[in-house]
């Protein structure tokens, strides 16, 4: 089956000499056309259950590759189930018009850091104005619609309830499938994320944009139209936010299972479309088009997609979910423990896929430089 890597390595070159590409969409190309081939070396592995040697390719961590990733992930939902509140969680989708997406184009840190500015503070000014609570939001950026064109939209986690105004009680949400009404946050974020691209065009802070995209009357445009935003239905439980935020918070436009073929230069890959059914579609399209359309979703490097904002802000996260479950006075249930990814050694694959199905841990390798 044919994967991103094999498209890259094949067309990246061509690529580079036909289209204008930034310094981290370059990176990120380079380090997808290494990525477990030989230009990244090798480790030795042993497999502990036959003893067959094997030689791995080592893997290029980039964070836009899609054979990357899996032990950040894991690690961040490590910490992030250490933080569970025995409440229930919410789950809001903020998205913006399309017409803005020229600056997003061209100046993509400073829209994407107002997108995601103005999604966590619409929740937290709605929520104290309509519970008097300060919320806590877990907001994550994505670029992408599943067709891989531009949609740039923020999904965010919000724990069901707050703190009073001076701190001393837990105010949860008065309906536990009900957070607060979207029209008032599709609203208040509209209007946080247009003064926030005024005020950076005032600085002169989006001087990317080409002449002839004029950023005032796009964003004059943008302000008088309906926003959508919306909200899915709350989680079941705190095992299942930690599912979707598995796969949710590392993914990259397209994953190498939606490639489903690449011949002849060109690329077919499935996508779902929410607009018609959810009814599963495939494209082809051209693998140099298909690497421009993957690229647009490159962010630049050291660029933050997952913040938090509220009582789950940085500074003082970890005391506040100490406070809050003081207040709430209970904890939660241990959860089970997640699984771990294991490699599975191609010679006995068979026995080890075996014990895996009956829930025993596959045999892992024992991994050495080579």
């Amino acid at each position: 089956m044919a994967d991103l890597g094999e498209i890259a390595r094949a067309v990246g070159e061509e690529y580079l000499r036909t289209r204008r590409t930034t310094p981290f969409q370059r990176k990120a190309l380079g380090a997808i056309q290494r990525c477990r081939t030989e230009a990244m070396g090798s480790v030795r592995a042993v497999c502990d259950n036959c003893g067959a040697e094997h030689l791995l390719f080592r893997s290029c961590r980039n964070r836009s590759c899609p054979r990357c990733g899996a032990e950040a992930r894991e690690k961040w939902l490590e910490a992030r189930q250490r933080e569970l509140l025995p409440v229930p969680y919410f789950h809001v989708v903020f998205t913006v018009p399309d017409t803005l997406n020229p600056i997003a184009q061209y100046c993509p840190e400073v829209f994407y850091s107002a997108l995601l500015q103005a999604a966590g503070k619409a929740l937290l000014d709605v929520g104290w104005s309509k519970l008097e609570a300060r919320l806590g939001v877990l907001a994550i950026l994505h670029t992408w619609g599943q067709n891989l064109s531009l949609h740039p939209h923020a999904h965010c986690v919000v724990p069901g309830g707050g703190f009073s105004g001076d701190r001393r009680r837990w105010v949860s949400v008065p309906n536990p499938r009900f957070l607060l009404p979207i029209k008032v946050l599709s609203r208040r974020f509209r209007t946080l994320l247009c003064k926030a691209l005024r005020e950076a065009v005032r600085k002169g802070k989006l001087h990317r944009l080409p002449s002839t995209v004029q950023p005032q009357a796009i964003i004059q445009g943008a302000a008088a139209q309906e926003w959508i935003a919306y909200a899915k239905p709350p989680f079941g439980g705190p095992a299942q936010v930690l599912e979707y935020l598995s796969r949710y918070t590392h993914r990259v436009a397209i994953s190498n299972g939606r490639i489903l073929s690449f011949a002849d230069n060109q690329v077919s890959f499935r996508w779902r479309d929410y607009a018609d059914s959810n009814r599963v579609k495939v494209s082809t399209l051209a693998a140099v088009e298909f690497l421009r359309r993957f690229l647009m979703h490159v962010l630049p490097d050291r660029f933050v997609r997952i913040r938090y904002f509220g009582f789950l802000a940085n500074r003082r996260r970890a005391d506040n979910i100490g406070l809050a479950r003081r207040l709430l006075g209970r904890s939660l249930p241990p959860l089970e423990p997640r699984r771990e990814h294991q490699l599975l050694c191609p010679a006995c694959y068979a026995a080890a896929l075996a014990r895996r199905r009956a829930g025993v841990r596959s045999p892992p390798f024992t991994v050495s430089a080579a």
